[in-house]
């Protein structure tokens, strides 16, 4: 009962922080002063002509009438016009591109791949990569891998993710030409180089985020280590390796998964500067894009898909929140 009640508040907290960030997205976009109706009815566009692209799109009713025609659509779909002329928008409808005459949920399902392809690996490298090393630095305290890992870590701290990027392409594209420059090739049609054109945007991303997991973990870990329950563990005469694999790490997680959640919701949602520098059409590229033309439908749509994953991650990181401390389930 204890275990069901913390799913159903995580759970019940999730929907209410995405009706939240939808309200206000909802309200930010929609008060800009770029008219999606005005867009889409062209030049000249006569005054009718606007009233009709304005019923149409459904922004001709007030925009707490349009807020919860939008929640509607995303739970039972939508329908925008009337006659033949009409466009239904299945469910769940995050909204419709006037501008490319498609559903936004279906932009971005064509986009996803390669976002969810940068972010994954690179997660799997970081995680790996930033855990062990704030690890073995907190063990090698004051010595000379200590010095040098958090050297790079500061580095990585410090370096715009476009710097990198640039750094990465002008050494290991350029200079060396060992990884391709840019494109992507989906895992379907040749996983080898899916994964070789992925290398590099791989790698650029792993640096920068390890580096702060490789901080978080060290101080981490040196902070339990000086835990009573270390020195007793060691009293009862474990080995090194079963204190911190058992008893250090276990506690040292427990922040970094908070963290880690928040970093790959926010990956997976769409790497803007990384597409961008790569030349890779995800999600990223495509917000980029709707904001160039003012696309508040996209816009729209891509904030909320975005919020709708965070939010998801951070639930299941609340759920292994659980599962590593069971006093986490008490609250």
């Amino acid at each position: 009962m204890r275990t069901a009640r913390f799913v159903a508040t995580r759970f019940a907290g999730m929907l209410l922080v995405l009706l939240v960030v939808a309200f206000v997205t909802f309200v930010v976009f929609y008060v800009l002063p770029a008219d999606p109706a005005r867009m889409a009815c062209g030049r000249p566009c006569t005054p009718e002509g606007l009233q009709l692209a304005r019923e149409f799109m459904g922004y001709n009713a007030p925009w707490y009438q349009q807020f919860f025609e939008f929640l509607g659509g995303i739970l039972g779909g939508r329908t925008f016009g009337t006659g033949a002329a009409a466009i239904h928008c299945a469910a769940p409808c995050f909204g419709y591109d006037f501008q490319n005459n498609v559903d936004v949920l279906s932009e971005i399902g064509g986009r996803i791949e390669v976002s969810f392809s940068v972010a994954l690996g690179a997660a799997a490298i970081w995680i790996v990569l930033g855990v062990g090393l704030g690890v073995l630095s907190a063990l090698r305290r004051g010595t000379a891998v200590d010095r040098i890992t958090m050297a790079a870590a500061m580095a990585g701290v410090s370096m715009p993710a476009y710097l990198a990027g640039m750094i990465g392409i002008t050494i290991f594209a350029f200079a060396l030409d060992v990884v391709p420059k840019s494109g992507y090739v989906p895992l379907t049609e040749n996983p080898v180089q899916w994964a070789w054109h992925l290398v590099l945007p791989w790698f650029v991303l792993a640096f920068l985020h390890a580096a702060i997991y490789a901080r978080l973990t060290r101080g981490q870990m040196l902070e339990t280590l000086g835990e009573d329950y270390i020195r007793t563990a060691r009293a009862k005469g474990l080995t090194e390796r079963k204190v911190v694999g058992r008893h250090a790490l276990r506690n040292v997680l427990l922040p970094v998964v908070t963290v880690f959640g928040v970093d790959l919701g926010g990956l997976l949602a769409g790497t803007v500067i990384t597409e961008r520098i790569f030349g890779m059409a995800g999600v990223g590229r495509l917000l980029v894009d709707a904001i160039a033309s003012l696309n508040l439908p996209v816009l729209l749509g891509v904030t909320l898909f975005s919020a709708l994953l965070i939010t998801v991650l951070n639930f299941l990181v609340d759920l292994c929140y659980g599962a590593l401390d069971p006093r986490a389930r008490l609250v």
